[in-house]
């Protein structure tokens, strides 16, 4: 996801923050500040609705980003690797590299997300009764946040893919058919569905005056049946993209710098003369980091000739692929999540890089869009 910015790392995942949290932290804060807590508490003066709303939005979002750390860890407990977990818009989103190869790793990773929200909620509730003798507003603020982890685990829990309750739905399916592909093709219609009675309900409450509400619907119904669609394509593409390794449409020949150089000389050398993004950090033919143009925005220009590329640099542990995997298991991590490029290892040297941008380009030659999908493997994601 572009525009994206890091936080920093919780259990080793990368956490990030794409700009439109903004809108939806001000939105809400916004809407608890004016309407929700005036009409249920309306003796409170001004900056007493608007401190607890800001630390309501807050702890919202610390309640969204545990829910997705739950889905993560589970991931990663079950063999699948993580490339990071990202705040937006709707709320959250963890990207995971591949899809679960179980259909009971499909279930646990998907049922401890709604699970972390209720024990979040449940948590919240307990702290409502141990603040009894507290201000109003410090009980209201637990009040709140124990409801709203409730609605966010009970949301969750709709059987619409890619909720996780559609997801819980196609590990269901999955098992009783041993159909992977059926079963994400059950759980996508499903999810165009409940989006298709979100858009209407939606449209009931714009017309019944709740414009703020309806439009919010609207757009959750519209990101959920895109969603629900993209699953379908994804599952088509993965088809096209069997038995295609990724040492076929790598970049063979990737730019690398030492870590001993100046940024002034990565930029002049690399960037600036290939149009590059990131380059690899080579030290005695080893891969020791990835410097990208990310690392180097922050540094002042007087300070390029005087820092070293080791400085600015993303050091180990990085997320590389192999070169005998299939070029499928890269689409994830670079199409939909927040990496712009992957090194591509055997034997742990590096042999070459895979870009989004290359990937893209020699996908939409290598596999135009009418030509048939390759014979599938029957035996393929069978329970």
């Amino acid at each position: 996801m572009g525009s994206t910015f890091t936080l920093g790392r919780l259990a080793g995942i990368p956490v990030g923050v794409h700009y439109t949290w903004l809108f939806a932290f001000l939105l809400i804060a916004w809407s608890l500040a004016t309407g929700f807590f005036p009409t249920v508490y309306p003796n409170w003066a001004l900056p007493t609705y608007w401190v607890v709303s800001i630390v309501c939005a807050v702890a919202l979002f610390v309640s969204v980003l545990v829910h997705e750390l739950s889905h993560s860890l589970v991931a990663l407990t079950r063999g699948l690797h993580v490339h990071g977990i990202v705040l937006f818009i709707f709320g959250g989103v963890s990207h995971i590299e591949e899809d679960a190869e179980l259909p009971r790793d499909e279930f646990l990773v998907a049922i401890v997300g709604p699970l972390a929200s209720f024990l979040l909620a449940g948590g919240f509730w307990l702290a409502v009764i141990a603040s009894a003798s507290t201000p109003v507003p410090v009980r209201a603020t637990f009040a709140y946040l124990a409801t709203i982890n409730v609605f966010l685990g009970a949301f969750n829990m709709i059987p619409g893919f890619p909720l996780d309750g559609g997801r819980v739905l196609r590990s269901g399916i999955w098992a009783l058919t041993h159909d992977f592909e059926h079963a994400t093709r059950i759980a996508s219609y499903v999810g165009q569905a409940v989006a298709f009675g979100l858009a209407m309900l939606g449209a009931v409450q714009i017309f019944s005056g709740n414009v703020l509400a309806g439009g919010w619907t609207l757009v959750i119904a519209w990101f959920l049946n895109d969603a629900a669609v993209e699953s379908r394509q994804r599952l088509a593409l993965n088809d096209r993209l069997e038995n295609i390794q990724v040492a076929e449409v790598m970049d063979l020949h990737p730019t690398s710098v030492r870590p001993g150089i100046s940024v002034n000389e990565l930029v002049s050398t690399s960037f600036w003369k290939t149009g590059g993004r990131a380059v690899p950090v080579l030290e005695d033919g080893r891969l020791v980091g990835i410097v990208s143009v990310t690392d180097v925005k922050g540094l002042p220009h007087e300070a390029w000739d005087a820092t070293r590329v080791r400085d600015v640099m993303t050091p180990p542990p990085l997320t590389t692929i192999n070169a005998d995997a299939e070029v499928r298991h890269a689409v994830g991590a670079l199409v939909e999540g927040p990496l712009h490029q992957l090194p591509v290892v055997r034997d742990g040297k590096l042999v070459g890089m895979l870009t989004r941008s290359h990937l893209l380009e020699t996908l939409d030659g290598k596999l135009p869009l009418d030509s048939p999908a390759p014979e599938r493997n029957p035996a393929k994601r069978a329970a």
